[in-house]
């Protein structure tokens, strides 16, 4: 309760009658707010704010709190909002359908939202989720992105925010929206503007109209919600009068008094307040909290987490005023934000944050049915002025608003700045809310925007330190409404305003923290000052780009001259900035990078230039031509003017000189590039070359209008043709200072002037400067007389001399002067070729035309070709369009490629090789291209490509090809070739740049002989240059210039052209066959002497083929001395290390690596979906899988496949809880001496001292190394089995064999010494391959000498299990002794070998061909792990046995069968006792493959009947436990050949069991027998597969594939057959085998496990493994985050997600809400792999759009798994495309995941980075 309740009871507050409390509701609001700080102590609680959200409810609805809340209720349960309640009541499910009524869905941060650019009608246009989904966008390019921040809406409804119409069922428009906003625009347009525009107030703003769901209000509610939602406004502005617009520590402590406060007690209670950054990490913040002793690293972490969320934080408080000061200044000394106010005031601020998360909450919550009426409310108060509010005078704040008569909101919207970050978000959500109220209601908070708009410019640019929350950016929701931006530039003058701000920022004319307007016109720009430092003035270029982008204002632009003035003065004082002055002897000694800044600057200014160019496409022929002289004015206004202001660096005074060139004199400019000052930026004449584009309204019919005739009349009325030669002279400078830089005239200016000519000249960025100066020059050719303007280019390019004949230069040497005519000849050639801007080409085939030239090339990736577009041009609507119709998409096939899209074969038709946007590199790679086309095409040898003709019909630049006349131009014809070839000449070889500057030539050649055929054919015969030649001359003495046979063709083309019009001069002239003999001549020497050297090389050649003949014969005779030697020990290969043999003379070993693993399955009972994955599992896990997977990309029908995927929640994961533990082995099949193993395990541990601080791959405490050649990660040395030859299996029939082992054993004598290396549990395994069996350490100290090496590398084996066993007892269930009885821990055969074997097996599934089986799919190298793995354990248990000759083989051996035979386990107390069927089967044939591999094929038919028998039993406890009705039904059985009578086999393993022969039967009766069958067959099949496995490592020859592999025979069959086991249905025939059944069944029936059907059997998972399940399309993730993306730690929607795709778990990454702090603070990723994978992660990241890989402390990330529609990465979504599941990286993310292949991964990726601060940082 409020204050008052310190004088009245609760009690009594409560028993009060409503109407007694309503009337005074609100004073006792004020009361509380008032006293509240005093009667607080200052300190803000949760309680408080509970306090102050019940005392605003009740004063704002009075005795009507039943009308808002659900169930009538008379109030709100404590902490709890409105609109929470109201949610949980469940009145926002659904939400009506109103015509007209926008969505207005406010984005959450985290939620996705979409953008479609073939609907949108600009970038700023998105769409939610649910219209997204409800809405048809197939075909169109859609993005999609997360929302940083909460705040922007929805635009569907908004007919403004689309092109058409996109029928979203949810929205649907009203039919006369469209007619009421052209009469909007109609009316703002007639209206003339006032000197102050007009202010909206609340009552100025009618409700709105046609809503359906009104609730009718009671007068009183309507008056006490008005009065409360003001007076809370004007608490929360009263309260930010005194607040500080910067985080400033004062000085002293006298500064600190000196604040302004609203506290009339004036105590003396400071806070200290830390205000959140982005510059600054978490652990930086949480060190500074800690300073103070009292405050521990809990609390420090606590408090830092709320600075980040709510934007800044008290964190002390008292009134030892010199203490607080020192604190606050250690903070602010590392750049932190802090300030210190009184007590009173933040307390004050605090209860204004609360009102702000009030107001927002109303804008959620509705009045009965109606949703609108509480917004409105709160927009009526909002624009009314402030009640009661005097202005104290202190500081500037009386100055805060130019406007009059403010309303509260431009209050707030100049305050914004004063809050924090959670207050801005919560305000701009209710700004937001507003706004989609109706179209009057977004016009008035526009324009009380827009009034006080440079405000919020001065405070964004100048003082805001969270610009990301600035209200600034509430211009993109307004500015972007075509009618509100026509309104606030009509009627608030908005461009001419931001023109100014941006005039004066950057002539820095900036006072007192504000920006000074209307600027000083004679101030001029300083690139080195602050605004160019700035990088926040990018927003302010876009505003007004987005303001003049509207279709309304671009009419405004047209048609008021004053716009393009004022645009003309803001592009003045940009002119010629930052010039550039070659540095001729030395070297620039300091580069400075403001020229980035500039170039930043100008390249905003020059994409509004676009816009307002693009303007006049709407004017008439008389504002076009008032335009184009506007600017001509304001260009010489700066450059020909002359007074004592001007920069002489920047506008050198105009110059003229005459210049003889040809027979004729010109007067042009005077200017050196070499000695003079060159800008890159020429903003007016970019401006002036936009005009000039719109050639359709510059055309001769349209200035006939106003009495003009062409372009040359437009420019040359006001200006003499002198003027127009000093306006294209700046851009022709910055081309000819390009052609300096490019030839290497420029080097010593360092790297700053590359840079600019990079991006000056980059593909992307060209468009806005370069193309700009090219087309200003083109259009000269058109104003002025062309011969003037080659000859101001060969002026300026210094190369008048050279197109004279001089080919000595006084300032280029001969590489630079070949270089310089090379560009000069470039610029020539886009001059009069580039007909784009010329006839106006409309952007669709422009962009074709781009994108072909693009591909023309060769093909690439949609990321490389939009590096070589205009981004212009790639940003609009129909690039993907195009690029579809031009070019094929080759999808990615493999895990690193990528999408290619190739040119189709009809478009190279359209390739131009001189195309102005190639280098010379790319000319020729084009020319190469299409000639081998044109040759595979007409069989020429030497084809021919043909210029186009100038196609240029209408408009001013239809007199371009008349250039081509021109005497300049053949005279640089004539030059250009008579150059190269007197050089040749006289230098006997080709000179420098030769072949380019012949290309242009003879290019620039044909271009004049296709479209002006005759009058260059005249002028190319009659005109005579040096030495009495004419051009015709040097085209005759090229065409068979032996040095330039390349140019034959081309030569004869263009004579035989002008043959056509002068026959008979060419005639003449042409040097036909007159030397044709001479050639002839030529060619029979050159035939006779590659004769000669064809005739040597065959005689060379026949000589090695003898001398090769005669060694094969010295070499049998080697072979024959040899045999008589002792045999040469057999090679595996040569060490790794030392490059010696590996034989039998020195030992030595496989590098290996034995990993933790919890990879292997459990089926997890109870659900009957994996059930039903068993029941429907193929029958042949050896071949491809049956059901063919879609790998077609994108995802054919990927929507609706993820709409019935969404259904099942957590990604389909498998729960770790049904996984087992084990260790997984591996080689990487290299192998090293033992000896140089130990050295190169010294290097490493050298290694790790050297480089102290390096996150290294291998961790020595983990006794881990790297291989040093395929860098795989290991930690044992694993020995290699030499035994070469073959092990001979006893081929005994098996009743025989049973017989012959039985009597063996009875005539042994007991072996006391062995039955002690036996567990005393009666389970029968052995001790002595236990991994922590402390009899081991004893036993190796005696060892035999002559065996000891292979004994270390079964120590390194020995060592890392032991380790691993004894951290890992709680994840194992066998029964095992504790230490220190002996057999200690991981039972090797099982949990070593048999765990890797199963590993293997696992991986196989669904692989392989037909022909084969599952072990032809295992690598050699896996084979000798296997054998290593198994020798591994014969040496483990012969160093027990050593003073026994057969090493205890014998005695191990009848143990094992012992085992096996069910009549030694039937003594209670025998070392048997424990029933077989409770043991894994393959465990003893892996202990039989380990001491008695002879025996394998009996024990493989003992061990595979157990299994069946084993398999039985678990199935009945799983179907006992499983409804039938859930599990897929089978009609009849399909393997009856192999298992016989199912029933009467499972009811004879139970029949000793009532309890089970009882579930039994009802299984049968439920499930039947066909399904069971197939269970049946299913869970033992993965036995057989292992055991094939097994048997082909241990003898590859007694076990060979069998022949009749076909596929129509199941593989279960198949394995049967290979390993000569008889198959369940001729069980009958078998006693022996039946009475070992029956014993085994009968020792199980009386145990203790089946007597209360807890069954003691687990089954494995014995169907193909896969990863969790993410959606096809990436954005499905968001859709529904709620439900699927919730952490299970901290119960929220990680901001950063990270989804385990072991287990489908969602954990926050690096976030700080979960971490372990007991473990280096690790965070959530780290503390789930601990519970799931083991000591393995492997995660995709959301956000990030990654994959995330852990092992042991360690990890990498690796690239998405998704690719968006053109097959390309995307990290992080920074392109915000829709991306799809790409199948074959999803595949190859299992396959490393099944092979065990994470660590390794890793490893190789830490050891290519020589990094020191972690993995992270990777």
């Amino acid at each position: 309760m409020s204050g008052l309740s310190t004088f009245l009871p609760a009690r009594f507050l409560a028993n009060m009658h409503p109407r007694e409390r309503s009337s005074d509701n609100l004073s006792r609001l004020r009361f509380a707010l008032e006293t509240m700080p005093g009667s607080r102590k200052y300190v803000f609680t949760p309680a408080t704010r509970a306090e102050i959200l019940a005392e605003l409810y009740d004063a704002f609805w009075g005795p009507y709190a039943h009308l808002f809340l659900p169930n009538s209720n008379s109030s709100l349960p404590l902490h709890a909002t409105l609109s929470e309640v109201q949610a949980d009541a469940g009145l926002f499910k659904e939400t009506p359908v109103v015509p007209g009524r926008p969505c207005g869905h406010i984005f959450k941060k985290g939620e996705a939202c979409f953008r479609c650019k073939d609907c949108a009608l600009d970038d700023s246009c998105v769409l939610c989720s649910k219209c997204f989904e409800a809405t048809d966008h197939s075909d169109h390019n859609v993005s999609f992105f997360i929302a940083q921040q909460s705040g922007g809406c929805c635009d569907c409804g908004d007919i403004e925010a689309w092109r058409k119409p996109i029928n979203c069922p949810h929205h649907p428009p009203l039919p006369q929206a469209v007619e009421y906003l052209s009469n909007f625009a109609l009316k703002t347009l007639q209206t003339t503007p006032k000197p102050t525009p007009k202010a909206f107030f609340g009552q100025d703003v009618p409700p709105v109209r046609d809503y359906p769901f009104r609730t009718s209000v009671p007068p009183e509610l309507r008056e006490s919600m008005g009065k409360t939602v003001g007076y809370a406004l004007d608490f929360l502005l009263d309260t930010l009068d005194y607040s500080p617009d910067e985080t400033i520590v004062p000085a002293t402590e006298v500064d600190l008094r000196a604040q302004p406060t609203g506290d009339p007690m004036i105590r003396d209670q400071f806070c200290i307040v830390l205000w959140n950054d982005d510059k600054h990490s978490f652990d930086e913040v949480i060190n500074i909290l800690c300073d103070p002793p009292n405050r521990d690293w809990e609390e420090a972490s606590a408090l830092a987490e709320r600075i980040d969320e709510q934007g800044r934080e008290i964190i002390d408080m008292h009134t030892n005023i010199p203490k607080l000061l020192e604190v606050a200044h250690a903070i602010a000394h590392i750049d932190l934000g802090v300030t210190v106010r009184r007590a009173f005031d933040t307390f004050r601020e605090q209860v204004a944050a609360v009102i702000i998360e009030w107001l927002l909450d109303l804008t959620r919550s509705r009045l009965g049915s109606d949703a609108l009426i509480l917004r409105e409310i709160i927009a009526s108060e909002l624009l009314s002025p402030r009640k009661g509010y005097t202005v104290y005078t202190q500081g500037s704040n009386n100055t805060v608003l130019d406007n009059p008569d403010p309303a509260r909101v431009d209050w707030m919207f100049v305050y914004h700045a004063r809050l924090w970050k959670r207050p801005r978000l919560h305000l701009k959500e209710v700004y937001a809310s507003l706004l989609i109220l109706s179209h009057e209601h977004k016009l008035a908070i526009a324009s009380h925007f827009a009034s006080v708009y440079p405000r919020i410019i001065d405070t964004y640019l100048l003082v805001d330190r969270e610009a990301e929350t600035s209200i600034k950016y509430f211009a993109l929701e307004l500015f972007t409404t075509p009618s509100v931006a026509l309104y606030t530039v009509r009627h608030h003058n908005l461009v001419s305003r931001l023109l100014s701000i941006i005039t004066s920022f950057f002539t820095n004319q900036i006072q007192e923290k504000r920006i000074v307007t209307p600027p000083n016109p004679d101030a001029t720009i300083d690139v080195d000052s602050f605004p160019f430092k700035s990088k926040r003035f990018m927003p302010v270029f876009s505003d007004l780009r987005y303001l003049c982008h509207n279709e309304p204002v671009q009419q405004l632009i047209a048609h008021n001259r004053e716009f393009i003035v004022q645009f003309s003065k803001t592009c003045q004082i940009f002119m010629c900035v930052n010039p550039n002055k070659r540095a001729a002897s030395s070297h620039v000694e300091y580069e400075t990078d403001a020229w980035i800044s500039v170039f930043n600057v100008t390249l905003s200014l020059s994409r509004v230039i676009k816009v307002y160019g693009e303007a006049f496409s709407r004017a008439t022929a008389a504002e076009l031509v008032s335009a184009i002289t506007t600017v001509m004015h304001h260009i010489l206004m700066v450059t020909a003017h002359t007074d004592d202001q001007r920069d002489v660096t920047r506008f050198p005074p105009a110059r003229f000189h005459d210049i003889e060139f040809g027979s004729r004199g010109y007067r042009v400019v005077e200017f050196d590039v070499l000695e003079g000052w060159v800008s890159f930026h020429h903003s007016l004449q970019w401006l002036l070359a936009e005009l000039i584009k719109h050639v359709d309204i510059l055309s001769e019919d349209s200035l006939q209008e106003v009495g003009l005739t062409s372009l040359r009349d437009v420019c040359l009325r006001n200006a003499s043709e002198q003027a127009v030669l000093t306006i294209i002279d700046y851009p022709l400078r910055v081309l000819a200072m390009i052609a300096q830089i490019r030839t290497g005239l420029w080097v010593r200016n360092g790297f700053a002037i590359r840079g600019q000519l990079l991006h000056y000249r980059d593909f992307m960025l060209r468009e806005l400067c370069y193309d700009q100066d090219l087309f200003i020059l083109q259009s000269s050719l058109v104003i002025l007389s062309p011969d003037y303007v080659f000859v101001s280019m060969l002026d300026r390019f210094q190369l008048t001399g050279y197109f004279a004949g001089a080919t000595l230069h006084p300032s280029y040497d001969e590489n630079h002067l070949a270089s310089m005519v090379e560009e000069f000849m470039y610029v020539l050639i886009t001059i009069l070729t580039e007909t784009a801007n010329a006839t106006k080409m409309s952007l669709p085939i422009a962009v074709r035309r781009e994108i072909i030239h693009a591909l023309a090339v060769g093909p690439c990736t949609f990321t490389d070709l939009t590096k070589r577009v205009a981004e212009r041009m790639v940003d609009d609507v129909c690039f993907e369009r195009v690029l579809k119709d031009v070019a094929n998409f080759k999808p990615p096939d493999s895990t690193s490629d990528s999408g290619m899209y190739e040119l189709k074969d009809e478009c190279f038709e359209d390739v131009n090789p001189f195309f102005y946007h190639y280098t010379r590199n790319k000319r020729e790679e084009v020319e190469t291209v299409l000639r081998n086309r044109l040759k595979k095409r007409t069989g020429e040898e030497d084809p021919v490509l043909v210029p186009k003709p100038l196609d240029i019909p209408t408009g001013p630049f239809s007199a371009l090809p008349a250039a081509l006349e021109s005497e300049v131009l053949l005279q640089i014809m004539f030059y250009g070739l008579y150059n190269v070839l007197t050089l040749t000449e006289a230098m006997g070889a080709t000179p420098a740049s030769a072949e380019a500057i012949l290309d242009q030539m003879l290019h620039l050649v044909m271009l004049a002989c296709v479209n002006r055929p005759r009058k260059f054919s005249q002028v190319a015969v009659e005109k005579i240059f040096e030495e009495h030649k004419s051009l015709l001359d040097m085209l005759c003495s090229l065409e068979y210039h032996d040095k330039y046979k390349s140019y034959h063709a081309r030569t004869a083309w263009i004579l035989s052209q002008i043959a056509k019009e002068r026959p008979t001069d060419v005639q003449q002239r042409r040097q036909v066959p007159a030397d044709a003999g001479q050639v002839d001549s030529a060619n029979t020497k050159k035939l006779a002497a590659q004769a000669r050297k064809d005739a040597i090389l065959a005689q060379m050649k026949a000589q090695q083929n003898r001398f090769i003949f005669n060694s094969e014969d010295m070499d049998d005779e080697d072979d024959e001395i040899g045999s008589e030697t002792p045999e040469e020990p057999v090679s595996y290969g040569t060490c790794i290390v030392c490059q010696e043999e590996l034989n039998a003379s020195k030992s030595f070993g496989s590098l290996g690596l034995i990993q933790p693993s919890r990879l292997l399955r459990r089926f997890p009972d109870s659900y009957y979906q994996y059930l039903n994955e068993a029941i429907m599992a193929p029958s042949s896990f050896d071949r491809a899988t049956d059901n063919p997977v879609d790998t077609s990309f994108p995802p054919v029908n990927a929507e609706n496949k993820d709409v019935k995927a969404r259904a099942s929640h957590h990604f389909d994961g498998f729960s770790s809880q049904h996984t087992r533990f084990g260790l997984h082995a591996s080689i990487c099949s290299h192998r090293m001496h033992l000896e140089c193993f130990h050295v190169y395990n010294t290097s490493i541990r050298q290694r790790h001292r050297q480089q102290a601080t390096r996150n290294h791959p291998e961790s020595i405490a983990r006794k881990e190394f790297i291989c040093p050649l395929c860098k795989s990660l290991g930690n044992v040395m694993i020995p290699v089995s030499m035994d070469s030859k073959p092990v001979g299996m006893t081929d005994v029939i098996f009743p025989d064999w049973i017989r012959a082992v039985g009597i063996h054993i009875l005539k042994s004598k007991p072996d006391p010494y062995l039955e002690g290396l036996q567990f005393r549990n009666g389970t029968g395994e052995f001790v002595f391959w236990s991994a922590q069996d402390p009899g081991y350490q004893n036993i190796t100290r005696v060892a035999d000498k002559p065996d000891i090496e292979t004994h270390k590398m079964v120590d390194t084996v020995m060592s890392i299990t032991r380790t691993f066993s004894s951290q890992t007892r709680h994840l194992r269930e066998r029964p095992e002794p504790d230490l220190p009885e002996r057999g200690a821990g991981i039972y090797l055969p099982d949990e070593l070998v048999g765990y890797t074997i199963a590993s293997l097996e696992v991986a196989q599934r669904g692989v392989g061909k037909p022909g084969t089986i599952v072990a032809d799919n295992i690598t050699e190298a896996q084979n000798h792990l296997i054998r290593g793995l198994l020798l591994c354990l014969t040496r483990l248990a012969a160093i027990h046995f050593h003073n026994r000759p057969d090493e205890g083989r014998d005695s191990v051996r009848q143990a094992i069968i012992k085992r096996l035979l069910p009549e030694w386990s039937r003594a209670s107390l025998s070392t048997y006792a424990y029933p077989l069927l409770l043991r894994d089967p393959f465990t003893i044939l892996v202990e039989t493959a380990a001491i008695a591999p002879q025996y394998l094929p009996q024990v493989l038919t003992l061990t595979y009947y157990a299994c069946l028998a084993r398999t039985a039993i678990g199935l009945i406890y799983v179907l006992n436990k499983t409804r039938s009705h859930h599990a897929t039904n089978i009609l009849q059985r399909s393997h009856e050949d192999i298992f016989g009578d199912i029933r009467v086999f499972f009811m004879s393993v139970v029949r000793h069991s009532p309890v089970f022969e009882q579930a039994a039967d009802v299984v049968f009766l439920l499930f039947g027998d066909a399904r069971i069958e197939k269970l049946l067959y299913a869970f033992t099949l993965p036995f057989l597969r292992r055991a094939a496995i097994l048997c082909r490592a241990v003898s590859p020859t007694e076990f060979p594939t069998p022949t009749s592999t076909s596929d129509d025979v199941c593989e279960y069959r198949r394995l049967l057959t290979m390993l000569d086991i008889p198959p369940l249905a001729d069980l009958p025939r078998h006693d022996t085998l039946q009475n070992a059944l029956s014993g085994w069944c009968a020792h199980y029936g009386h145990s203790h496990a089946a007597s209360q059907l807890n069954c003691g059997v687990v089954l494995e998972y014995p169907v193909i493994y896969r990863i969790a399940r993410l959606p096809l399309i990436l954005d499905n993730l968001y859709l529904e985050q709620d439900r699927y993306m919730t952490c299970g730690r901290c119960k929220t929607v990680p901001l950063d997600a990270a989804i385990c795709l072991l287990c489908g778990t969602t954990v926050c990454l690096q976030s700080h809400c979960c971490v372990d702090q007991d473990n280096q603070r690790r965070g959530e990723c780290n503390i789930h792999t601990r519970e799931c994978g083991g000591p393995i992660g492997l995660y995709f990241l959301v956000k990030r759009c990654a994959l995330l890989y852990l092992y042991a402390n360690n990890g990498t990330f690796g690239q998405s798994p998704y690719l968006d529609v053109h097959g390309e990465v995307d990290n992080s979504m920074r392109r915000g495309r829709r991306q799809y599941l790409h199948h074959a990286r999803w595949e190859e993310v299992r396959r490393i995941w099944l092979n065990h292949g994470i660590p390794t991964l890793i490893a190789r990726k830490l050891e290519g980075t020589v990094d020191n601060g972690g993995w992270e940082t990777l």
